[in-house]
Protein backbone atom coordinates (compact mmCIF):
# COMPACT_ATOMS: atom_id res chain seq x y z
CA UNK A 1 0.00 0.00 0.00
CA UNK A 2 2.97 2.28 0.39
CA UNK A 3 3.38 2.75 -3.37
CA UNK A 4 -0.33 3.20 -4.07
CA UNK A 5 -0.12 6.97 -3.50
CA UNK A 6 2.58 7.32 -6.15
CA UNK A 7 0.66 5.10 -8.53
CA UNK A 8 -2.36 7.37 -8.03
CA UNK A 9 -0.28 10.47 -8.74
CA UNK A 10 1.04 8.83 -11.92
CA UNK A 11 -2.55 8.07 -12.90
CA UNK A 12 -3.42 11.72 -12.26
CA UNK A 13 -0.69 12.82 -14.67
CA UNK A 14 -2.01 10.34 -17.25
CA UNK A 15 -5.54 11.67 -16.79
CA UNK A 16 -4.37 15.24 -17.35
CA UNK A 17 -2.51 14.18 -20.50
CA UNK A 18 -5.48 12.20 -21.81
CA UNK A 19 -7.67 15.31 -21.69
CA UNK A 20 -5.49 16.87 -24.39
CA UNK A 21 -5.45 13.85 -26.74
CA UNK A 22 -8.34 12.86 -29.06
CA UNK A 23 -11.16 10.96 -27.38
CA UNK A 24 -13.34 10.24 -30.41
CA UNK A 25 -13.31 10.92 -34.14
CA UNK A 26 -16.47 11.61 -36.13
CA UNK A 27 -15.37 10.97 -39.72
CA UNK A 28 -18.54 12.11 -41.52
CA UNK A 29 -18.36 15.61 -39.99
CA UNK A 30 -14.54 15.63 -39.83
CA UNK A 31 -14.62 16.39 -36.08
CA UNK A 32 -12.06 15.40 -33.47
CA UNK A 33 -13.26 15.62 -29.86
CA UNK A 34 -10.81 16.00 -26.98
CA UNK A 35 -11.50 16.88 -23.38
CA UNK A 36 -10.62 20.50 -24.07
CA UNK A 37 -11.81 20.97 -27.64
CA UNK A 38 -15.18 19.84 -28.96
CA UNK A 39 -16.14 22.38 -31.60
CA UNK A 40 -18.96 21.29 -33.89
CA UNK A 41 -20.81 19.47 -31.09
CA UNK A 42 -22.92 20.50 -28.13
CA UNK A 43 -20.72 18.68 -25.59
CA UNK A 44 -19.12 21.80 -24.16
CA UNK A 45 -15.65 21.26 -22.71
CA UNK A 46 -16.00 17.96 -20.83
CA UNK A 47 -12.38 17.66 -19.68
CA UNK A 48 -12.23 20.86 -17.64
CA UNK A 49 -14.06 19.33 -14.67
CA UNK A 50 -11.71 16.33 -14.79
CA UNK A 51 -8.73 18.70 -14.76
CA UNK A 52 -10.15 20.59 -11.76
CA UNK A 53 -10.87 17.42 -9.79
CA UNK A 54 -7.44 15.98 -10.65
CA UNK A 55 -5.76 19.14 -9.39
CA UNK A 56 -7.67 18.84 -6.11
CA UNK A 57 -6.75 15.15 -5.93
CA UNK A 58 -3.04 15.94 -6.26
CA UNK A 59 -3.32 18.64 -3.60
CA UNK A 60 -5.17 16.40 -1.15
CA UNK A 61 -3.01 13.34 -1.85
CA UNK A 62 0.13 15.27 -0.92
CA UNK A 63 -1.43 16.76 2.25
CA UNK A 64 -0.68 14.52 5.27
CA UNK A 65 -3.93 15.22 7.16
CA UNK A 66 -6.91 12.99 7.82
CA UNK A 67 -9.40 15.62 6.60
CA UNK A 68 -7.56 15.79 3.27
CA UNK A 69 -7.80 12.04 2.81
CA UNK A 70 -11.54 12.14 3.54
CA UNK A 71 -12.09 15.05 1.17
CA UNK A 72 -10.07 13.21 -1.44
CA UNK A 73 -12.62 10.38 -1.45
CA UNK A 74 -15.32 12.84 -2.50
CA UNK A 75 -13.07 14.38 -5.14
CA UNK A 76 -12.12 11.07 -6.76
CA UNK A 77 -15.70 9.78 -6.66
CA UNK A 78 -16.85 12.90 -8.52
CA UNK A 79 -13.96 12.55 -10.94
CA UNK A 80 -14.75 8.92 -11.68
CA UNK A 81 -18.45 9.68 -12.17
CA UNK A 82 -17.60 12.56 -14.51
CA UNK A 83 -15.25 10.31 -16.50
CA UNK A 84 -18.00 7.73 -16.87
CA UNK A 85 -20.39 10.46 -17.96
CA UNK A 86 -17.87 11.68 -20.54
CA UNK A 87 -17.47 8.16 -21.87
CA UNK A 88 -21.20 7.64 -22.37
CA UNK A 89 -21.72 11.16 -23.73
CA UNK A 90 -19.07 11.15 -26.45
CA UNK A 91 -19.47 7.52 -27.56
CA UNK A 92 -23.23 7.72 -28.06
CA UNK A 93 -24.42 6.89 -31.56
CA UNK A 94 -26.58 9.53 -33.25
CA UNK A 95 -28.53 9.04 -36.44
CA UNK A 96 -27.08 5.59 -37.04
CA UNK A 97 -23.50 6.86 -36.92
CA UNK A 98 -21.14 5.85 -34.14
CA UNK A 99 -17.91 7.78 -33.51
CA UNK A 100 -14.51 6.09 -33.56
CA UNK A 101 -13.30 5.79 -29.95
CA UNK A 102 -9.62 6.59 -29.35
CA UNK A 103 -7.36 5.13 -26.60
CA UNK A 104 -7.20 8.40 -24.62
CA UNK A 105 -10.84 8.00 -23.59
CA UNK A 106 -10.08 4.59 -22.09
CA UNK A 107 -6.97 5.97 -20.39
CA UNK A 108 -9.15 8.70 -18.86
CA UNK A 109 -11.50 6.21 -17.26
CA UNK A 110 -8.86 3.68 -16.18
CA UNK A 111 -6.71 6.38 -14.58
CA UNK A 112 -9.73 7.72 -12.69
CA UNK A 113 -10.34 4.21 -11.32
CA UNK A 114 -6.70 3.94 -10.22
CA UNK A 115 -6.97 7.35 -8.54
CA UNK A 116 -10.11 6.15 -6.73
CA UNK A 117 -8.35 3.03 -5.46
CA UNK A 118 -5.36 5.03 -4.24
CA UNK A 119 -7.65 7.42 -2.37
CA UNK A 120 -9.60 4.52 -0.92
CA UNK A 121 -6.46 3.08 0.70
CA UNK A 122 -4.40 6.08 1.86
CA UNK A 123 -1.04 5.66 3.56
CA UNK A 124 -1.62 7.67 6.75
CA UNK A 125 -0.17 7.23 10.19
CA UNK A 126 -2.73 7.79 12.94
CA UNK A 127 -1.70 9.01 16.38
CA UNK A 128 -2.80 6.94 19.33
Amino acid sequence: MKYLKWLGLLAAVLLIASCFFPWVLIPSKNITITGIQSEGTNFGKPGYFNLLMTGLYILFALTPRVWAKRANLIVVALNMAWSLRNYFMVTACEGGECPDTQPALYILFISSIIMFLSALFPDTKLKA
